[in-house]
């Protein structure tokens, strides 16, 4: 463990991260929707329920049923995997207009410490950033550091789908932070659906509890092993509801949750960027029948990282090296660690093919003797 995490920290420069408590099991509010016997039927048990069963009993109520259930029980109708899109958005915007007046009210109080009113104000200012008009929330949880899912653009329609899962130190307050954009979830997916163009959605998405700093959190597959079946769940209720089958970019320790979620993972095409590893030595390894695609760039702090998996501790194999088996993404001039989505470069252009399926043979997948091997062309239409 001294060995890896002395590595993480003196290839970053950050400071060592403090042990994380990984968020599972149902949404906030379960309790009180199971018990709900309002329609005169039980209602489907978060916990329990697939998701395509939970796009068919929602398939069984009328507008005014979906409607009332998502204004008694918000917390779980927006974090509800198969439920219909709209009414998630719906429910997402009364959860955070709640929290926020919960937020108000603990900013008031004068029984409280000084620090927890400080971090209600803050809290109050992000509630308040969210509820913007026009933002689509697919999923908001406040407890512990705040999960989040953002869409950007139109879901409902879009001929293609993409899926951004970030890597460390992101919750809901660093979601879409202004610094380093585009080592954020939300800055991610607003660069890839401009550079994939309006047939396309991204969603970004924050569901699972992320390492905070460098440390045993970001050397281990704790807070992966608890992500991975979220982030399985959350693409199967996109299918439940109809959507194609999305491309999932997974960056830096998102790629360990989406190592460990390819078995169950329905996508057409799994890309990792900035990996430390995937828990696997190689694609076949993954246990999936997604196309498997890798980037690094050599400026990128990651490469320093061993790739080694000893007593828990590391990630494995580098997917991006060639024994790995996966597909290249030219990545020459991305820079650091989180330089991938920038707009202009050759990765963020791969990316847009890669999400859109229509890769040609100047897409710029193709020869790379960037780590001193040739690598055959590779089409994405292919």
């Amino acid at each position: 463990m001294a060995l890896v995490t002395a590595a993480f920290a003196g290839t970053t420069g950050l400071a060592v991260g403090n042990a994380q408590v990984p968020l599972t099991g149902p949404p906030p509010g379960t309790a009180a929707w199971r018990a709900d016997r309002s329609l005169g039927v039980h209602l489907p048990d978060p916990a329990a329920t697939t998701p395509t069963g939970t796009a068919r009993f929602f398939g069984t109520l009328d507008d005014s049923e979906r409607e009332k259930l998502a204004e008694r029980h918000p917390g779980v109708v927006g974090n509800l995997d198969g439920a219909p899109l709209d009414l998630r958005y719906q429910a997402n915007r009364r959860a955070l207009l709640d929290s926020r007046a919960q937020q108000q009210k603990q900013a008031a109080s004068r029984e409280l410490p000084v620090r927890d009113r400080q971090r209600a104000r803050e809290r109050i200012t992000r509630y308040s950033e969210l509820l913007a008009p026009g933002r689509r929330i697919l999923a908001f949880d406040p407890r512990g550091r705040g999960q989040i899912a953002e869409v950007h653009g139109d879901l409902g329609t879009a001929r293609h789908v993409s899926v951004i899962v970030p890597g460390s130190d992101i919750d809901v307050s660093t979601f879409d932070r202004t610094t380093d954009t585009y080592g954020t979830p939300s800055g991610m997916a607003k660069s890839l659906r401009q550079a994939a163009g309006g047939g396309t959605a991204v969603v970004a998405w924050a569901g699972y509890t992320t390492p905070v700093g460098i440390g045993p959190d970001a050397a281990t597959g704790g807070l992966a092993e608890a992500g991975a079946p979220r982030l399985s769940r959350f693409v199967a209720g996109l299918r439940a509801v109809g959507r194609p089958a999305p491309t999932v970019f997974c960056h830096s320790y998102g790629s360990v949750v989406c190592g460990l979620a390819a078995p169950s993972l329905m996508t057409s095409d799994l890309v990792v960027l900035g990996s430390p590893g995937m828990r696997a030595d190689s694609v076949s390894d993954l246990g999936t029948d997604a196309r498997v695609w890798a980037a690094k760039d050599d400026s990128d702090w990651i490469g320093k990282v061993p790739n080694v998996r000893f007593l828990g501790l590391g990630h494995g194999e580098d997917p991006a090296g060639p024994a790995f088996g996966a597909r290249p993404v030219p990545a020459h001039d991305a820079h650091g660690h989180t330089g991938y989505f920038a707009p202009g470069t050759a990765s963020l252009a791969a990316f847009a093919d890669i999400a859109t399926g229509t890769g040609t043979a100047d897409s710029g997948l193709q020869t790379d003797t960037d780590q001193g091997h040739t690598r055959a062309r590779q089409e994405v239409a292919s």
